[in-house]
């Protein structure tokens, strides 16, 4: 007999009553850093052009306990009109999530495209409300699908690696 035999199904209860169902939750959100700048003011707000807005996402992660990952998402926005520039807003959002009996191959996915889809909508309204603040009309993001943006840079990443050395 094998000794995985007694051991219980992924996910049941073990014979003492531990818990080993997965578990993911938000600990803790906060802002990590915020920069609003307005180089051009106050001459920007006579400015009859439409700024061009340039929004640039990256998405880090780390472990920073026993269980506990520090999910950020940094967020910058830049809006030029002609050879003004009107604002720019750099946003790093953070958010403390607890993983518990996650299978190793899900934490990334988990930690890259569903922690950051969580924290979203608050990282979009203190932006919005920067920019506002800021004397300009508030910037609503659309949604991003952040599991699909994961799941095929994977796949690209996965396609490079399986090229064989000098093809591109």
């Amino acid at each position: 007999m094998a000794e995985t035999d007694n051991l219980p199904e992924f996910g049941e209860p073990a014979p003492n009553g531990e818990d080993t169902a997965p578990s993911v939750g938000v600990i803790s959100q906060y802002v990590k850093d915020l920069s609003f700048e307005n180089p051009s003011s106050p001459a920007i707000y006579q400015s009859q052009v439409q700024p061009a807005i340039d929004v640039q996402f990256n998405i880090g992660s780390a472990n920073v306990g026993e269980g506990v990952y520090e999910v950020v998402l940094k967020i910058e926005v830049r809006a030029q009109a002609e050879t003004q520039t009107a604002f720019i807003v750099d946003l790093s959002y953070a958010g403390l999530f607890g993983l518990r009996n996650i299978p190793e191959d899900q934490v990334d996915p988990f930690l890259l495209g569903e922690a950051p889809r969580i924290l979203f909508p608050f990282a979009r309204r203190i932006l919005a409300d920067a920019i506002r603040d800021g004397g300009f009309p508030p910037l609503m993001l659309e949604p991003i699908d952040f599991a699909g943006i994961y799941i095929q840079q994977r796949a690209q990443q996965e396609q490079q690696l399986s090229q064989p050395a000098g093809e591109a």
